[in-house]
């Protein structure tokens, strides 16, 4: 499926073996896993703010890392990693990431054979991650930001710091570039000609304003948020985030001697954004909530600075620092409920498209999964209505009209089936699946000698194709040819003995009597 996640599939395999098949087991190891992070996110947070708000109480600080991981745990953006079982790779490479900071915060401030063992527990710690998700390797980077601020380590030997970097980055490396070749292998990348440089760059600012917006203000989440057929960076929709990523990063640059960690928090979210921000891109999404997983910790972490300052401030008084403390909490809860809210969405795929085309009733993905679903039960009517809105907003999306015509073939409408399949053949014509498929749609038309000779173009573009080496013998035993039939039969069973209308079909030819 276009992933290498090996530490991933070993957790599903010890939940098949303790579980079996019973979901419940899996999503409590996703939930455990997502509580255990939750935990190392209030440690991590601790420790940064105790590095940065030095003038701060210890029980200030214990405040503001608490509201921190309380303010990651619960917000409704969680849901699809944790509520999804495929998303365990984003529960699990977290928790090793978490690890691998905390373990390199503890050798930052350890000396001799200690820091030397913290030092190897936190690469071992982020070769785990990586072979859990890959998308975490731009953590080497992340650390480096972290010895700026507010470790100020850089100062005094960047040669030290960056050789420090040097194993990770190479395993970052080699797990980007397997991720990379597995991709392109299993599922291919986007486009390069479709969505050019410019386009990737749209992409990638947008994302930047949209997660930050969505840590804000979690309304209207989805599923599916769906990459256009076209991005241009001159669209009010891209223009707009663009000139606000810039503007706030200047911004930022310029307050970075009075405000250091928003600059640091802003490079850090970034970073871990970039290998997933479209600049390389597979899939239909342009962005995905569980791509904030992580991207959004550092939000989560000046949240609780924020809570931390205001409760040491001498220039607070206490009811307000009283009502800072109560806001803050209040934003949790709300936080709480719209999670609750979004928890049904994830109970099952009709929820899941349903919800998608609820927030984008052009979603063209979404009415592609509703026609597949409703197609899968038999109702053909509600499926073809959703195939044709895909291809009346995508009709370049060759898969949709596919699968157009084959509802249309299904619900007993060859002459509109023969229509789509000439149009798709008209861009791919050897596509020996959909040269099949008309042929079937012809014969369903009574113009056998016609589908015979679409079935026998299918076999010769694809020779191990069973079902047009079938369909091509039936046609011929229709029209009197059984003869002929024989040999096409005798591969389609070769191919596949356990094919039931191949053998029956080549019993019958062989039986006809001779012409």
């Amino acid at each position: 499926m276009g992933h290498w996640i090996p530490v991933t599939w070993l957790s599903f395999g010890i939940d098949h073996a303790l579980w079996g098949m019973n979901a419940f087991g899996y999503h409590l190891t996703n939930i455990l896993l997502h509580a255990a992070n939750a935990a190392l996110v209030c440690l991590l947070a601790l420790r940064l703010l105790r590095l940065g708000l030095t003038t701060a109480s210890p029980r200030a600080i214990s405040l503001g890392a608490v509201v921190a991981a309380l303010f990651f745990a619960v917000h409704p953006l969680r849901v699809e990693s944790v509520a999804w079982i495929t998303e365990r790779r984003d529960v699990l490479s977290a928790l090793f990431y978490l690890l691998t900071v905390l373990a390199y915060l503890k050798a930052c401030a350890a000396d001799g054979p200690s820091r030397r063992r913290w030092y190897l527990a936190s690469i071992a710690a982020y070769a785990l991650g990586l072979l859990s998700k890959s998308l975490i390797m731009s953590l080497p980077f992340v650390l480096l930001v972290l010895d700026v601020y507010p470790l100020r380590r850089a100062r005094a030997s960047w040669r030290r710091v960056l050789l420090e970097k040097l194993p990770y980055l190479l395993l970052a490396i080699a797990a980007a570039a397997i991720s990379l070749l597995v991709v392109i292998a299993k599922v291919g990348l986007t486009s390069p000609s479709a969505y050019p440089p410019t386009a990737r760059a749209a992409m990638a600012l947008y994302s930047l304003v949209f997660y930050l917006w969505k840590t804000l203000v979690p309304l209207l989440l989805s599923p599916m948020y769906e990459l256009p057929a076209r991005v241009e960076l001159t669209s009010l929709r891209f223009l707009a985030p663009a000139v606000f990523a810039v503007g706030l990063t200047v911004g930022l640059l310029l307050a970075r001697r009075s405000w250091p960690a928003a600059l640091a928090v802003w490079l850090v979210y970034g970073l871990t954004l970039a290998p997933v921000s479209g600049i390389v891109h597979n899939g239909p999404q342009l962005v995905a909530d569980r791509y904030s997983y992580l991207s959004c910790l550092g939000i989560a972490v000046l949240v609780g600075a924020g809570i931390a300052a205001t409760v040491s401030s001498a220039a607070v008084t206490g009811p307000v620092r009283a009502g800072a403390v109560l806001a803050g909490f209040a934003w949790i809860v709300g936080l709480a409920a719209l999670t609750f809210q979004q928890l049904p969405v994830w109970r099952d795929a009709d929820e899941i498209w349903r919800r998608g085309l609820d927030v984008d009733p052009d979603c063209a993905f979404c009415h592609g999964q509703t026609g597949a679903l409703a197609g899968n039960r038999g109702d053909l009517g509600s499926a073809i209505a959703h195939f044709e809105r895909v291809v009346a907003l995508r009709p370049g999306n060759v898969h949709h009209r596919r699968n157009l015509g084959l509802a249309l073939l299904k619900a007993g409408r060859p002459a509109e089936a023969t229509a789509q399949f000439e149009r798709i053949l008209a861009r791919e014509p050897t596509d020996a699946e959909t040269r099949t498929r008309l042929g079937l749609a012809l014969a369903k038309q009574g113009k056998l000698g016609e589908a015979s000779r679409e079935f026998e173009r299918a076999s010769r573009d694809d020779p191990r194709h069973v079902g047009a080496l079938t369909q091509l013998g039936v046609s011929l035993i229709e029209l009197g040819r059984s003869a002929e039939a024989i040999p096409y039969l005798e591969k389609a069973v070769s191919l596949d003995p356990a094919s039931g209308l191949a053998r029956g079909a080549l019993a019958r030819a062989r039986s006809a009597p001779a012409r």
